[in-house]
């Protein structure tokens, strides 16, 4: 893999926080300013897969064939409807992954192996989709990654669990992979009618600082409808402003990330 790929790992143990849709649309923003990006699926539900189009069907090889060495990442990538990005399906066969490669002593290791021993992948980015739960495949995703995008939804409880997320990265940090670092914190279904999202952002901020991205997504409905049709938002709508704030947000990342770089 080239050195100058950078791999983000997008996590966060609690669901419906807007994970999987922040995964495709920041990929498919990143992929509409020049970026070319590697998607990988490592939720059994596979939402990332059905929400870039790639009917479960034609899913041949997926990111269990990754893990388990039965094929490279280049092989298991597929294009999609989005010039410029590519994604490494999921199947349900990854529900029973943990059993299979949980004696294995490079367990946590196997999607970092994967992805050192695939040669030159030609992606500026490989963006990393989690399940909602700190489960081997997360520590996979973290193991492999340079650093962690969070999304956290504007709701009462956001920063409850948000300790836990952070203290498994430390310890990924300490044990297995000491350039992890947190890559921004990106607040969800925000509604600015609604005090409560007010106030979390005001608390999220204040908690987090400078690792709280300033764009701040919105609870958006053409958003929500995109998956459905099997397209981004970005692709199903692009002037709602759910698609403009990830544009905003892709913009923002690539920034980050140059000053982490020059760091």
């Amino acid at each position: 893999m080239d050195k100058s790929t950078r791999i983000i790992t997008v996590a966060n143990q609690k669901g419906g926080v807007g994970k999987t849709t922040t995964a495709i649309n920041l990929a498919t923003a990143l992929a509409a300013i020049g970026e070319r990006v590697l998607v990988v699926d490592l939720d059994p539900q596979g939402n990332a897969s059905t929400g870039l189009g790639i009917d479960r069907q034609v899913r041949q090889l997926s990111s269990y064939d990754v893990l388990t060495g039965g094929t490279d990442v280049p092989t298991a990538a597929m294009e999609t409807a989005v010039p410029g990005l590519s994604i490494v399906p999921s199947t349900l066969d990854l529900l029973g992954i943990e059993m299979e490669i949980s004696e294995a002593p490079d367990r946590v290791l196997k999607l970092r192996n994967a992805l050192r021993n695939s040669g030159p992948l030609n992606f500026s980015y490989v963006l990393i989709d989690c399940p909602p739960s700190l489960n081997l495949l997360t520590l996979n995703a973290m193991a492999a990654a340079d650093s962690v995008l969070v999304p956290l939804q504007c709701e009462f409880f956001a920063l409850e669990g948000l300790s836990q997320l952070l203290e498994t990265v430390e310890q990924i940090r300490g044990s297995i992979n000491r350039q992890l670092g947190i890559q921004g914190i990106v607040l969800t279904m925000y509604d600015r009618r609604n005090n409560l999202a007010n106030q979390v952002v005001e608390d999220v901020r204040a908690y987090m600082g400078d690792a709280v991205y300033e764009t701040v997504i919105p609870r958006n409905v053409r958003v929500s409808e995109a998956p459905s049709y099997g397209k981004p938002a970005i692709l199903y709508d692009l002037k709602c402003s759910g698609s403009q704030a990830y544009l905003q947000l892709a913009s923002e990342v690539i920034r980050r990330e140059r000053r982490l770089q020059a760091a």
